[in-house]
């Protein structure tokens, strides 16, 4: 048949192939699936990306562990400052100490000098004058055996005394990588399984709960480094303290062998009594 538009027969026909024409975007639009696209819109929620929004929405594992972090570098800086302060004085104290004995000329004037100081240096002296004092027509050579010895522990008690606290920053410095680690670790394995349920690979669905869970390792490393460095920097101070305890205890044992020279070891007993 030809199309004629002036022949009656052609405008049924044409009205019918208008009509598909019509109706097959529709019907492809109507069957076209939409699940995806309202997931990953359902999804695609507004995330608030700095550390604090990170925490709120981060899993229970992960929280604790950030806020264990968080914990364990407060007491880094806690240790470090009451340390110093430790430190600063118990050295200064220690070289006034040295150098009153190192212008003594007997263990009896140093104590005179020193008085009643109680620090470490201080207590070498007196532990020396106690073991003259109750030594009993005793052999130069036993009494500044005796002597060292006792010198020698009080040195390591107040090497022990300064270096409290020391192991609670080594451990931190040694292990809070790795609990960021598992934070992290645990957080990534949730990250998964939300990506499984929702059956989507968005990056915008995927970026926050792995940058929710890499967090807790940035909090390792910001509690471990410093506590590292602190612990080093503490090692060579303490190391530098015992040195002045060891220039005392020469000094304790010079004086003491200095009263031994005497006739008897009883001007020194009498002396220091």
């Amino acid at each position: 048949m030809k199309c004629n538009v002036r022949n009656p027969k052609f405008w049924p026909w044409a009205a019918t192939v208008l009509a598909l024409g019509l109706s097959v975007p529709t019907f492809a639009l109507a069957q076209a699936p939409a699940p995806e696209v309202t997931t990953a819109t359902a999804l695609i929620l507004p995330h608030d990306l700095s550390p604090w929004g990170m925490f709120l929405h981060a899993d229970v594992v992960v929280k604790v562990v950030m806020v264990g972090l968080v914990f364990a570098s407060f007491t880094t800086w806690t240790v470090w400052l009451a340390k110093r302060l430790e430190l600063w004085k118990a050295s200064r104290r220690a070289r006034a100490a040295i150098v009153v004995l190192n212008e003594s000329q007997t263990l009896a004037q140093a104590l005179t000098r020193l008085g009643g100081q109680d620090d470490p240096v201080a207590r070498l002296a007196h532990t020396a004058a106690q073991e003259v004092r109750t030594s009993r027509r005793a052999d130069p050579a036993a009494l500044k055996e005796r002597v060292s010895w006792l010198l020698e522990r009080t040195e390591v008690a107040a090497h022990r005394r300064i270096g409290r606290s020391m192991g609670i920053v080594a451990s931190i410095g040694a292990t809070a990588p790795f609990v960021g680690l598992f934070g992290t670790v645990w957080g990534i394995m949730n990250s998964f399984i939300g990506i499984s349920n929702a059956h989507t690979t968005n990056l915008a669905v995927v970026a926050p709960g792995i940058a929710e869970a890499l967090l807790a390792t940035a909090l390792g490393l910001f509690a471990a480094i410093p506590a590292v460095v602190i612990y080093n920097v503490f090692a060579r101070s303490i190391g530098s303290y015992r040195a002045l305890l060891g220039d005392g205890s020469a000094l304790v044992m010079r004086l003491v062998s200095r009263d031994c020279e005497y006739p008897s070891v009883s001007v020194a007993r009498s002396a220091a009594e």
